[in-house]
């Protein structure tokens, strides 16, 4: 039966071939793979499978009596395989029991790893595995593209919170940022930053200068703020660092001077030397159940006029007072 054993390995791969005694005379190649390494060719039928359904096969007889029934068997050993499987006697009192894994297709496809090539071409376990490959290639675009989709939102996000040249938060951000704060009725800080004699960089260098010098400004108030702290960009040469969780004015006040301190180093730009400084207006909430985001920028930007007034390069703390004398002054006038 060696040819006709040829002919069952293509037609249906996951088979067996039993003597009229019960002994299995002939694997199928996919029926192998479920033990590759025991020998089944030569075992005893009942010592590699058992019949679960119908109920109460357990002898060779029986087992003969119903060919042409479907039959629910499980595969001794681990992992232990639930297959179905259907039997046909031959004329020399030999049979063939074809076997398959039935609905539990995938979880065998998984647990052995079997391909397309251990089923026979027309069986529709071939058309499963195609549809599941499908799905599975479209489910992993899908969440490829999801990925993607998601790493541009947060990209364009990002971009619609940050400064195009110096890389720092902008005024929306500041904004949200305040708003945030605000809600949490957590003490905070604000400071109102601006450069002195920026303007005269401008219109001695040029404007590339200038943009050189806001960088390099923006890139010493990121080393000089806490890591948690926010510095944003708000204007032409204006920038705003927001400081949660202060408690202690000593540490605005050690956080102001570092910031002065590193604005009145010189910069150089091609061959020229770029000299400004920084006058900051500080304004530290410690209760903002009243607050709001505007109340307080414009308490940092009252004390900020305040340091301009005092000879710029220092910090100065907002105090109720002076929201008084400057309501009976005239109003700030452009910052050089």
């Amino acid at each position: 039966m060696h040819a006709g054993n040829d002919v069952l390995d293509v037609l249906c791969p996951m088979h067996l071939v039993l003597d009229p005694t019960g002994v299995i005379r002939h694997v199928g190649p996919t029926t192998q793979k479920l033990r590759p390494d025991e020998p089944l060719l030569g075992a005893g039928f009942w010592d590699v499978f058992q019949v679960m359904r119908p109920r109460g096969i357990t002898t060779q007889q029986q087992l003969w009596d119903v060919q042409g029934v479907k039959l629910h068997l499980e595969m001794k050993g681990a992992p232990r395989a639930k297959l179905k499987g259907i039997l046909v006697r031959l004329a020399d009192g030999s049979a063939i029991m074809n076997l398959s894994f039935g609905i539990s297709i995938l979880d065998g496809v998984r647990d052995y790893a079997l391909t397309n090539a251990d089923f026979a071409a027309t069986d529709l376990a071939i058309e499963m595995l195609y549809l599941v490959e499908a799905k599975s290639a479209a489910m992993e675009a899908s969440r490829k593209l999801n990925m993607r989709l998601q790493d541009a939102r947060e990209a364009a996000e990002e971009k619609a919170f940050t400064d195009t040249l110096t890389g720092l938060k902008n005024r929306r951000a500041l904004d949200q940022s305040l708003e945030t704060l605000l809600a949490a009725n957590k003490a905070f800080a604000v400071m109102h930053i601006d450069l002195d004699y920026f303007k005269a960089v401008n219109d001695t260098l040029g404007h590339a200068a200038g943009d050189h010098v806001l960088q390099v400004v923006s890139k010493a108030m990121l080393e000089e703020t806490r890591k948690g702290d926010i510095v944003a960009r708000v204007g032409g040469d204006e920038f705003t660092v927001i400081l949660p969780e202060v408690r202690d004015i000593t540490i605005l006040e050690r956080i102001g001077q570092r910031i002065i301190q590193r604005m009145e180093e010189p910069i150089p730009f091609n061959g020229e030397i770029c000299q400004i400084s920084a006058s900051i207006g500080t304004v530290w909430i410690q209760n903002s159940h009243n607050a709001t985001r505007d109340a307080v920028l414009e308490d940092a930007d009252i004390a900020l006029y305040a340091s301009k007034n005092k000879g710029r390069a220092c910090q100065t703390f907002y105090t109720p007072d002076m929201r008084n004398a400057v309501n009976a002054t005239i109003p700030p006038v452009g910052r050089a």
